[in-house]
């Protein structure tokens, strides 16, 4: 299984798998190499998209311009570049599900649903 999160210039890649049209928004664990997140938004018009990137930002504490989706876009697998982010603080902002723990045992979960403490 590889790692989800990967060191890239300037900040991080991450690999997501995305359930949309969910009732919140959160991160909840590994599918294969990725890490799989819940949004709220359908898969219409890229809002699905934009609630990914609006999800990573909050979670990295990054401006939503920091997020970038760089490959599949009309797919449930998803890669998004982070540019400002360090590889270690993605790991802990993102419960170190990238690293094969799970969601549930983070210490805080009003984090990993994309709301700051």
């Amino acid at each position: 299984m590889g790692d989800a999160i990967e060191a890239v210039n300037g900040g991080v890649a991450i690999r997501l798998h995305v359930q949309p049209g969910a009732g919140r928004s959160e991160v909840v664990g590994r599918h294969g190499d990725a890490i799989k997140v819940r949004v709220g938004a359908p898969p219409e018009r890229g809002r699905a998209n934009d609630a990914c990137a609006a999800l990573l930002a909050r979670l990295l504490a990054v401006k939503p311009a920091a997020v970038e989706l760089t490959s599949g876009a009309s797919s449930r697998a998803k890669r998004f570049v982070v540019t400002g982010v360090e590889l270690e603080g993605a790991r802990r902002a993102l419960g170190d599900v990238a690293g094969a723990a799970s969601a549930a045992s983070h210490p805080d979960r009003a984090v990993l649903r994309g709301k700051r403490p």
